[in-house]
């Protein structure tokens, strides 16, 4: 297969950690005998810094001729933190998302056996958890009108959906949990918003049409409680764009890090594939970055092609990694593998065809992976 594939790095260890996801890419067209053409974009601080607006058009237009965009991370203090700043990275994101018409954002949240005693949470609490919140991610709080009153004391932003917009990613979740184990849980704050209650009655609708799906719902405040409590009561998740961005992230303590987190930000016409985590500028450079969330965003755009095999490749030399110890110190503290090591590392698992990995075990030990 041959795609043209668009990276942007983006600011903080974006870059590093992209770095190794198109390691793993082109270990895939060397196993697999495939062709991927990778062209550079700025975003973000970097694209502010070079051209004044976070979103260049060139940027724009090299995602929109792509068959998909492969994302680092964005963000830099010195635009976050300040709250008079007009122009922030983020708006470069939010208005990709709006431009390639990204409504839907698949966030898988599953536990690596191999890391079960690394999280923060009890391992009776965790063990068998496996699911994957459905966020929508063109609508809601982030797009709607903002309002700041003139002597700057009162301000608003409107939480807005559309009846089509709840419809269109609601068909999507459904038709996911009919391939895990057929339960949809939707996730909103129908007591207290009007916006929450559409989706509540529009979602309804939509699962007598998937009636081999159960669908429950929960109250966001809850379902925060028991993502921490039982997640592994919970198969797909479906929800609005702010909740989901929040459960996500929360999500990702059940395995031990974010860095462990993958996504896929899906359209009619485009698609986007990136870590969840953020740019974390105090550590840009410094060679402990976690690749693995970017490497199984790689993963993730492989099954989007219909490449599954491939996919599989990649997600059992990230096994096969996490099983040796080859990690980066957000996983283990006392780890000596750098964010190069770890991506180099299962990038020789995807080519090396001996049931993938048989590593020198004597080598691994002294931080010298060998691949026989």
């Amino acid at each position: 297969m041959n795609l043209n594939i668009a990276l942007l790095p983006g600011d903080g260890i974006g870059p590093e950690v992209l770095e190794q996801g198109v390691r793993c890419l082109e270990a895939v067209e060397e196993a697999f005998g495939h062709h991927f053409v990778f062209k550079e974009a700025p975003v973000g601080a970097i694209a502010i810094d070079k051209t004044g607006t976070p979103l260049p058009n060139s940027t724009l237009q090299l995602c929109k001729n792509a068959d998909a965009v492969l994302f680092g991370a964005i963000g830099d203090p010195k635009y976050d933190n300040d709250p008079n700043s007009e122009v922030r990275p983020v708006h470069g994101l939010l208005q990709l998302r709006k431009e390639l018409g990204l409504f839907a954002n698949i966030r898988p949240v599953k536990v690596f056996p191999s890391l079960i005693d690394r999280s923060p949470l009890k391992k009776e609490r965790i063990t068998g958890t496996d699911f994957t919140i459905y966020r929508e991610l063109t609508g809601g709080i982030y797009f709607g009108e903002k309002k700041l009153s003139e002597d700057g004391t009162v301000a608003s932003d409107l939480c807005e959906y559309s009846e089509k917009e709840i419809s269109r990613i609601a068909h999507m979740a459904f038709k996911a949990a009919r391939n895990r184990k057929n339960k949809l849980t939707l996730v909103d704050k129908a007591n207290v918003l009007e916006s929450s209650r559409l989706w509540r009655k529009t979602v309804t609708k939509i699962g007598e049409s998937y009636p081999d799906v159960g669908l429950d719902f929960l109250f966001v405040d809850n379902a925060a409680m028991q993502i921490i409590i039982n997640p592994s009561q919970f198969d797909v998740i479906l929800t609005e764009n702010m909740f989901g961005d929040i459960i996500s992230d929360e999500g990702s303590v059940i395995g031990g890090s974010i860095g462990l987190l993958a996504s896929a930000s899906i359209g009619e016409e485009n698609a986007l594939f990136e870590p969840i985590h953020g740019s974390y500028p105090q550590t840009k450079g410094q060679n402990i970055a976690n690749p693995i969330a970017s490497i199984l965003s790689v993963a993730m755009l492989l099954e989007h092609f219909q490449l599954f095999e491939e996919a599989m490749a990649v997600r059992e030399a990230v096994d096969k990694s996490l099983q040796k110890g080859i990690m980066t110190p957000d996983l283990d503290p006392k780890s000596k593998y750098g964010t190069n090591h770890v991506g180099d590392f299962i990038a020789n698992g995807i080519v090396d065809d001996d049931h993938r990995l048989n590593m020198n075990d004597e080598n691994i030990g002294l931080g010298k992976s060998t691949i026989i």
